[in-house]
């Protein structure tokens, strides 16, 4: 009888593997979970990228509701958003905050906002992943939107689109807003 029972473990492990794998591949990647959803955002104060004289802190993510946008030139899906983030922004409907992540070469972040318009208000550079830690970053593309009171309120894994802002976050900045 024991051995039998030996038998049937690796079978039930086998079948409650199986039954969590199959549970996962139900769920969306771009729904992952941030523990900082209703939490102040995390104190940091970046550099400006080079050209501009002014980075972004924190303190800059008070009064008024604002997006914040991690970025990199090395990034392809940063690409493929960048000129949805353009139109945004020439619409002036919400403040958009960048957070240059990774860059090697200092010169490539700025470099690539040259060559493809800049849609930030204020842009940090974080080489160092210091404010990308802060946040939880997971990769590039993520944004954030940000209430007034510099509370964390969503967080958009990959790129936006026209379809995702419409339908997602566009309703959130509205409500945050009191419109």
């Amino acid at each position: 009888m024991s051995k039998r029972v030996l038998y049937l473990i690796p079978l039930a492990v086998f079948l409650a593997m199986a039954a969590y794998f199959w549970r996962g591949l139900g769920t969306n990647p771009q729904t992952i979970p941030s523990v900082l959803i209703d939490t102040p955002v995390p104190a940091f104060s970046l550099p400006p990228i080079d050209g501009r004289d002014v980075g972004l802190s924190s303190d800059d993510l008070k009064g008024q509701v604002s997006l914040v946008n991690i970025f990199g030139s090395w990034c392809v899906a940063c690409r493929i958003e960048h000129p949805f983030l353009m139109e945004l922004r020439a619409s002036d409907t919400v403040p958009i905050h960048g957070i240059d992540w990774r860059e090697k070469n200092r010169q490539a972040g700025p470099s690539w906002l040259a060559r493809h318009g800049d849609p930030y208000t204020l842009t940090g550079d974080d080489p160092d992943s210091k404010a990308a830690i802060a946040f939880g970053v997971t990769g590039a593309p993520e944004t954030f939107i940000v209430d007034a009171n510099g509370v964390i309120r969503y967080k958009q894994i990959g790129p936006i689109t026209a379809d995702i802002w419409k339908n997602q976050l566009w309703p959130i900045v509205q409500k945050l807003r009191g419109e």
